[in-house]
């Protein structure tokens, strides 16, 4: 007698985790990775929540803004998403200029010992309690969330090809999300003994395992460009220093990645805003409304790893891409026309929770493994353009879009979000049509997680 689907999948899971080397490091990476990050995710959530604006902005900018007539607490959210996409804009350049002018073994710890030593002066501004922290310190993590994981990604499309990305995204993208469920336990559990200035520090501890998995993953990635007679990522990959932008408006598949993310921001950007006013208007209290967000967090998480560990691959193995994106899309389109009819507390935290388990368990492993079948140029450069100067444009749009609806009620937010999921839905169909030109990579040779140990000097090199 066979035994059930789950227990089966649940034994392949472990025989591909027993076999693969670099599954393991590849879990590792990205659990530290989202661990460090949702460590500190709730500092950064209050400060952006601190009725101290001191604390968040300079004392020059708020003389300022009393002078001219206006307080700047009553714009916080817009203001930090705003600084945020400058900042995203300005960066563009410097990580095109990394990224062209030196190898992947100087460009990847380069980026992750920058955030580290970033980290070091934000834990000297907190326990100093520096005026103006709070600001910087929301843009620093919102810019650290975006590149970190978008330099992961691209990494991991170094490291396996596309056939084998369809076998092992889903099992790393549920080790990122163990990463998002611990991270705030430790935050929880560690703020009061600890302090908020030193859980810093706890995250540049596994900021610096990511550095580790980086080391091990590199002679498997070396593998991979040797075995597909790839330009090894070992040599500078050279270029314009603003490439990314003009591959995305060049090519087919990166416009309608580049539009598929610009939508399926401003879906995710009205739904929490919007949340977050229905929230404070049935739960006024601290104690009701945390426990509400905490059980929409705790039912995404949830849901997700479901996902990842029993449904992700074998969605990319048997059907490819397209149902990964067209489930999410579809979903988030028929939540928005319920929330238009009838935008209660229960049905706002259900369409939150399958938007954001859609998108974490299906859409973004789906989205992840087509840049296995690009150039390095387009994997590195292009792929942080979509990832970060479009997603923080659909940031800046939305919210500043959601404070000018959210004075009609909560029906015309959601009715104007029925065109937004429309276009997330076009964006997805886009992607399908655009991704069929590419190149189907096979795996020569034996699976990696199949193959024996690369010799001595083979890692060395």
């Amino acid at each position: 007698m066979n035994p059930p689907a789950h227990l089966q999948r649940l034994g392949r899971f472990r025989a591909a985790l027993a076999a693969s080397p670099p599954l393991w490091w590849a879990l590792l990476y990205f659990f530290s990775l989202l661990c460090g990050y949702y460590v500190l995710r709730p500092v950064r959530d209050a400060m952006a929540a601190s009725a101290d604006v001191s604390a968040v902005f300079p004392q020059a900018w708020i003389a300022w803004a009393r002078g001219a007539g206006f307080e700047l607490k009553d714009f916080t959210l817009q203001l930090l998403f705003t600084g945020t996409f400058v900042v995203m804009l300005l960066l563009q350049p410097v990580y095109g200029a990394l990224v062209a002018r030196f190898p992947r073994r100087v460009f990847l710890p380069v980026v992750y010992l920058f955030f580290i030593a970033c980290l070091i002066g934000f834990w000297w501004a907190f326990d100093r309690n520096a005026s103006g922290r709070g600001a910087l310190f929301f843009i620093w993590v919102a810019v650290f969330n975006l590149f970190a994981v978008t330099v992961f990604w691209s990494f991991m499309a170094d490291v396996f090809d596309n056939e084998h990305a369809k076998q092992v995204y889903g099992y790393i993208g549920a080790g990122g999300t163990i990463g998002a469920l611990v991270g705030p336990m430790i935050t929880r559990y560690l703020v009061g003994p600890l302090g908020v200035a030193n859980l810093l520090l706890v995250s540049v501890g596994f900021l610096a395992l990511c550095l580790l998995c980086i080391l091990k993953l590199r002679p498997w990635a070396m593998r991979r460009e040797r075995e597909h007679g790839e330009v090894s990522g070992e040599q500078a990959m050279g270029g314009s220093i603003i490439a990314g932008l003009k591959l995305v408006w060049q090519k087919p598949l990166l416009r309608a990645l580049a539009m598929l993310m610009f939508f399926g921001v401003g879906v995710g950007t009205l739904l929490y805003n919007e949340q977050a006013a229905i929230a404070r208007q049935f739960y006024p209290g601290a104690e009701a409304s945390t426990r509400y967000f905490s059980t929409i967090d705790w039912a995404v998480n949830t849901l997700t790893i479901l996902i990842q560990l029993f449904l992700t691959r074998w969605l990319l193995r048997r059907y490819g891409v397209a149902p990964t994106l067209m489930i999410p899309a579809i979903a988030i389109l028929v939540g928005y026309c319920l929330l238009a009819l009838s935008p209660l507390p229960l049905l706002v935290a259900m369409v939150q929770v399958a938007t954001r388990a859609g998108e974490f368990s299906l859409a973004k492993p789906g989205r992840e493994t087509l840049y296995t079948r690009v150039d390095r140029e387009s994997r590195y450069k292009a792929k942080a353009v979509v990832d970060t100067v479009v997603y923080r444009a659909g940031d800046l749009s939305f919210v500043w879009l959601h404070k000018g609806l959210a004075a009609f009620g909560s029906s015309v937010v959601f009715t104007a979000g029925i065109g937004v999921a429309l276009g997330f839905l076009f964006g997805a169909w886009r992607v399908i049509r655009a991704q069929r030109a590419l190149p189907d990579e096979g795996a020569p040779g034996d699976h990696p997680t199949t193959q024996p140990p690369i010799p001595r000097r083979a890692q060395r090199a």
